[in-house]
Parts: structure tokens; sequence; C-alpha cells
């Protein structure tokens, strides 16, 4: 008898569960317990599948990379179209769970060639995406392009954020509550008082 096939959803269902058991073990344990066996016995799976469906753990770094950059990706587009895309900016670049993730790929990078090629790739389009959302919305705040680039504050708000996140893995802190204030009171003298979210759906209703 020719065995049986499985369905799309199956498929799908399965795809997903190794890319969560994934993401997960790089939370928990760093990439290096990112194994064949590790991933599918997170997932309750059998370990065949982890090849059968990325072929190789590059495979499956590539596959894991590109789903969270996509996901980042949708909320950075939409950040970027909030009322106020600097404070949104702000929110999404502090985020340390996806931080700690990207840190993590970062740390892979320096073993896997692969994995650095797609980072480079998709921290070009972020950073393009950026450049050309935010240079008329900080201009449009009277900001001097020439003596404050929108490049440069784009960067020294990442660059903020992934040294807090260093750091705070090593339990140092000092400082990190003055210069969080620091970039916050900078923003708040652009865009005002953080909105809700809430807040912004009505506005973009009523605009």
């Amino acid at each position: 008898m020719a065995p049986a096939r499985r369905s799309p959803v199956d498929d799908s269902a399965t795809r997903t569960a190794l890319l969560d058991a994934a993401a997960a073990l790089m939370l928990e344990e760093g990439y290096a317990a990112v194994t064949t066996r590790r991933v599918a016995q997170q997932a309750g799976v059998n370990n065949g599948l982890v090849s059968y469906y990325f072929g190789t753990m590059d495979g499956l770094f590539i596959e894991l990379f590109r789903r969270g950059a996509e996901r980042s990706l949708a909320r950075l587009r939409q950040a970027l179209h909030s009322p106020q895309p600097l404070w949104a900016l702000w929110e999404l670049t502090h985020d340390f769970t996806s931080n700690a993730l990207t840190m993590e790929f970062i740390a892979l990078a320096n073993h896997r060639k692969a994995i650095r090629a797609e980072i480079a790739a998709y921290s070009r389009k972020f950073r393009t995406l950026q450049v050309e959302a935010l240079s008329d919305v900080i201009k449009g705040y009277g900001v001097d392009p020439d003596r404050w680039p929108p490049a440069s504050l784009i960067l020294a708000m990442a660059a903020a954020s992934r040294f807090l996140h260093i750091e705070d893995a090593f339990d140092v802190h000092i400082g990190h509550a003055e210069l969080v204030a620091v970039i916050e009171r900078e923003i708040h003298a652009l865009e005002g008082q953080r909105r809700p979210a809430g807040g912004e759906v009505a506005d973009r209703e009523a605009s």
C-alpha cells in the first residue's frame, strides 16, 4: 500500500511546531542547544522530520530567522506609519525578547556563513526602510538633517538597545535607566507623551 499523504494542514502545523521549538531552545539555552534531537523532542515529533522539512540545520536556522525577520518587518512598517513613529520605533527596538533572539543569531553567524548572509540582507532592508520612512518625519519635527542625520539617530537607538541587552545578560545595569531616560526625553520633546495604542487606532480612523 502507498503511504498516506500528509495534508497541507498537518505539514504546516508540524513545520511551525519545529520552528517554535527551535526558537524556544535558542531563547532558553542558546543556539548550541538547537540540535535535531532536541528540536524534535521539544516539538514532540520524530527526529527525521527536521531533515524532511528543512534539509540541514542551516536550513532550519535560516527559516527560523526569516520567519522572525518577516514578522519584525511587518511590525516595523506598522510602527513607522503610526502617529508617533519615533516612540513606536523605540519600543520596537527596545523589545528585549526580540533582541535576545537576534543576539543568538548574531553569535551563530560567527560559525555559519549562510546565517551571516541572511542577517546582512535583512539588516540592509530594515535600515533602508527606517531611513526612508523617518527622514521626512524627523525633518518635519524641525530637526536639522545636516546636524542630526536621520540614519545616525536610527542607528544610535538600535545600538543603545543592543548594548543594554548585552550588559543586562551580565547583570550590569549601571547607567541603563539614565540612558533610556535621555533617549525617551528627546523623543518626548519631538512627539510629546507616548499615547496608548488604542489612541493611535482612533487617530487613524478619525483622519
